[in-house]
């Protein structure tokens, strides 16, 4: 899939696991930060900023 111009993949997993990546450098982890992204803070990090 793609949106705003990044391939997107959904892998599932377990364990309550959410992480975005970007050419395997990991850019959000909820394990780290105990917390899921709002989606302002996730179109941020699909745009690159």
């Amino acid at each position: 899939m793609t949106v705003a111009g990044a391939e997107v993949e959904l892998i599932e997993g377990a364990g309550g696991v959410f992480e975005i990546m970007r050419n395997e450098e990991l850019l959000f982890s909820k394990r780290k930060l105990n917390r899921f992204p709002d989606d302002k803070e996730v179109d941020a990090i699909i745009a690159g900023s």
